[in-house]
């Protein structure tokens, strides 16, 4: 008996969810039942169970105020999963590594996700006092260097829905919690090309970080440099620390397939 075509084997209502997900794509971040039925060429019935099935495992979300669906968090993890098990991580490992040789600092590489950064891998400094690793923790975006690299180039409409509704919270007296305040540093911070944490989150910690983007240029995480902020000083903050920062930044961009 012939060994059957792999095409032979697909499941229609499958390729028609995967289909229905992929109109999501470029500047497309919500359609409705109508707009899918045309482009998918489906009965709206067969696109309602599609989106209805899809949005009970979080693939996708309904937009209680226009009543259309856009990408849920669950494609977020998938795409967040990638990244950490084939792109990001092995990428930036290396440059981590030659970035510590060159400041003897502490270096991170982390995501956003929700409201917070989650620090996927660290490479540690010899140095006896040194910032403790958090690898994994979810910290808030607003007050951490890595955060407002990743959120300084969203626009307002963005920005506006991204930041938490409620009150900035404090964490120490640098912490920005003017929401406005904010804004405007995130444009200068959008402008310049990397973000200072100056004891914002932990008193005595000073951190820099610079975005990291991908073969579509957008920007999928952030490269940091942590430490106490006795051996951060303005000065070498500006002459050392952010040119390295956005070097690594742009060699891991690089690596990633993103061009200039």
């Amino acid at each position: 008996m012939a060994k059957k075509e792999k095409s032979e084997y697909l499941i229609q209502a499958v390729s028609h969810a995967l289909d229905l997900l992929e109109q999501f794509h470029g500047e497309v971040d919500e359609l409705g039942v109508t707009e899918l039925s045309k482009r998918l060429k489906l009965h709206k019935n067969n696109v309602f169970r599609l989106l209805a099935t899809l949005e009970s495992r979080g693939y996708i979300e309904q937009n209680r105020v226009t009543e259309n669906y856009r990408l849920g968090l669950k494609t977020l993890e998938l795409g967040q999963t990638f990244i950490k098990q084939m792109g990001l991580l092995r990428q930036s490992k290396p440059v981590l590594e030659a970035l510590v040789q060159d400041c003897n600092e502490t270096t991170y590489v982390s995501i956003l996700k929700d409201y917070h950064i989650i620090y996927l891998d660290v490479v540690e400094t010899a140095m006896t006092v040194r910032v403790v690793p958090r690898v994994g923790s979810r910290l808030p975006a607003y007050c951490t260097a890595a955060g407002k690299i990743q959120i300084a180039y969203m626009n307002d409409e963005e920005l506006e829905s991204y930041l938490p509704g409620k009150e900035l919270q404090r964490y120490t007296n640098h912490t920005i919690t003017d929401r406005d305040t904010l804004k405007k540093q995130l444009k200068v911070i959008a402008e310049q090309g990397y973000a200072i944490d100056n004891e914002e989150l932990d008193i005595g910690v000073r951190c820099v970080s610079a975005p990291i983007r991908d073969y579509t240029r957008r920007i999928i995480g952030a490269v940091s440099i942590s430490g106490p902020s006795m051996r951060f000083s303005d000065e070498r903050m500006k002459d050392e620390l952010v040119p390295l920062v956005k070097k690594a930044g742009e060699e891991i961009s690089s690596k990633l397939g993103f061009q200039k």
